[in-house]
């Protein structure tokens, strides 16, 4: 941001602040309340919060519906009821508060949850890891302003790890054969997908945000062909 539109921005908010108090609703459909600090949001700024606040709510429902389908993740950690579970890796302000995890986050605690030597949570490591890569592809920020800058490429990067982590969850196996993680169901009479439709979202949430920042900015992003087998993680 040059000088001059910082002046501006300062000049704007000083004449806005004394009639902020008569912003009022004028209808039926209800925002999110006015407040002064949105004056130093552009409107990328806005539809960034939007878009990862819908990756988010993606997540914490992929959590929900993988406690439900293994439930026996459920007796390895502190939390007794789904729903607590399912607080806890949402609530902590980042993927360090989880001493199970020995300081794990991001591709490293996605990984732990498919190394059979792991005795813990898979459920748990997998989606701190999750959260916290997405997390970080937004500069571990949930508040976005004028002076914020993002990288698409990291928004990018994120999209096809999690492409990668959907693979894993359909074909990683133990030594016995089994899934770590149950999923997607394609063996009973009727398929459940919902899994895979979650997954889709998140990554067309990713690459969205990621063309959004580089058309916004006129920067570049590098795609990547590879394939999902080889499982090697782009960098955050």
């Amino acid at each position: 941001m040059n000088v001059f539109r910082l002046v501006l921005l300062l000049l704007s908010l000083l004449l806005l602040t004394g009639c902020a108090s008569k912003v009022h609703k004028e209808s039926a459909v209800e925002g999110r309340s006015f407040s002064i600090r949105d004056l130093m949001k552009s409107d990328v700024d806005i539809v960034t919060e939007v878009q990862q606040r819908q990756v988010i709510s993606a997540l914490r429902q992929l959590g929900d519906k993988l406690y439900r389908r293994n439930p026996r993740e459920l007796t390895k950690g502190e939390e007794t009821s789904r729903e607590a579970a399912v607080e806890r890796i949402f609530a902590a302000a980042s993927g360090n508060g989880f001493p199970e995890l020995e300081g794990k986050r991001s591709v490293e605690s996605i990984r732990l949850a498919f190394d059979e030597r792991y005795s813990g949570d898979r459920v748990l490591a997998l989606m701190v890891g999750l959260r916290s890569m997405v997390l970080m592809s937004y500069n571990g920020k949930q508040s976005f302003y004028l002076t914020d800058e993002l990288n698409p490429q990291k928004l990018y990067n994120v999209a096809r790890n999690i492409e990668i982590t959907v693979w894993m969850l359909s074909h990683n196996r133990d030594s016995r054969g089994e899934l770590f993680l149950i999923s997607n169901e394609t063996n009973g009479e009727i398929d459940n997908l919902s899994y895979e439709r979650l997954f889709g979202k998140l990554i067309a949430l990713q690459d969205s945000m990621a063309l959004i920042i580089a058309e916004s900015e006129n920067r570049q992003i590098k795609t990547v062909i590879q394939a999902v087998a080889s499982m090697v993680f782009l960098p955050i």
